[in-house]
């Protein structure tokens, strides 16, 4: 990476070695059952969360300046240092996948015809680039990392941008429709607003951003799920919904609505219905909670879902 400082790349390069990595040696227990899909031992999500934990540390105390390059570099060490991670994996069984692919397409595709031109932000293995290339008069699959978008099946109307963190690398008023599936809890808190206002720069007049992202209630949806009650992996920050709609708000957009649902079925929602649902859990134990907002109903109210208007 010319120019990167070679203190800072080195340590991605040279693995992690904060104290999280010198932690007493794993025990066996995690602090709840394995997740649906989650089919590694918890001696590999140990690790996963030991390494994950200290590249989130290190994206959290760089440098604005300097952190565009990080994210590049973290996520490559990610991949590069955890050869089970889920996304690596899933790659190998794609038919694992249909199912929660499907379920992002519900949501999407009604926002899509032959004539839109269309980005996915955060692509990962571009699964639903190439999903929905056939309904989009151009699709664009963008990410920090070339490791899980290396494939030979692109369409002729498809293409993989690469790029080094907030800024999308287009020209302005090029997109109508944006896409990120959760994409913006990895992004440092600092960073957050600085996409999305570029998110509002390239797309055109009319054009929209759906947007789901998890909810911090019911969180953490990183590694640290197993662990901690807080996001400290790469979920940088997890929202309520006041503070995204604040953000998207503050980045330009118009008109922010809210959705609910799952399983292809979702319906427009006030915005308050949520934040008191979020408070009310709010005063609940964590224990309880967590078990209350992961029910699949109060999930489908609880999960970010936005489609923001430019």
């Amino acid at each position: 990476m010319p120019g990167f400082p070679g203190s800072l790349e080195a340590a991605f390069r040279n693995g992690p070695a904060s104290d999280d990595d010198r932690s007493s040696p794993f025990d066996g227990r995690l602090r709840r059952p394995l997740l649906d899909g989650e089919h590694r031992t918890p001696a590999q999500i140990f690790e996963h969360y030991r390494v994950e934990k200290a590249l989130a540390a290190r994206l959290r105390d760089a440098p604005a300046a300097h952190r565009s390059r990080l994210y590049q570099a973290a996520y490559d060490e990610l991949f590069r240092r955890l050869p089970h991670h889920p996304q690596l994996a899933r790659k190998a069984t794609a038919d694992e996948d249909r199912v929660e692919l499907e379920r992002q397409l519900g949501f999407l595709l009604p926002h899509l015809d032959g004539t839109t031109t269309f980005a996915e932000i955060g692509a990962g293995d571009c699964a639903l680039s190439l999903a929905v290339a056939h309904r989009c008069r151009q699709v664009f699959a963008i990410d920090v990392s070339e490791v899980i978008a290396q494939r030979s099946d692109w369409p002729a109307n498809c293409t993989f941008l690469l790029t080094e963190g907030t800024r999308l690398p287009m020209p302005d008023a090029t997109l109508d429709v944006a896409y990120s599936n959760q994409l913006m809890e990895h992004l440092h808190p600092e960073d957050a607003l600085s996409q999305l206002r570029d998110i509002h720069r390239v797309l055109r007049p009319g054009g929209r951003y759906v947007c789901i992202t998890p909810n911090s209630v019911a969180g953490p949806w990183d590694i640290s799920v197993y662990f901690d009650e807080v996001a400290t992996g790469l979920h940088l920050r997890e929202y309520r919904v006041d503070e995204l709609v604040r953000h998207l708000r503050d980045a330009g957009f118009s008109r922010v609505d809210i959705h609910a649902g799952g399983r292809g079925f979702f319906l427009q929602v006030p915005q308050s219905l949520v934040a008191l649902t979020e408070t009310v859990l709010l005063a609940m134990p964590y224990g309880i909670r967590s078990r209350i907002a992961r029910w699949l109903p109060v999930r489908g109210l609880l999960g970010l879902r936005v489609v923001a208007w430019k």
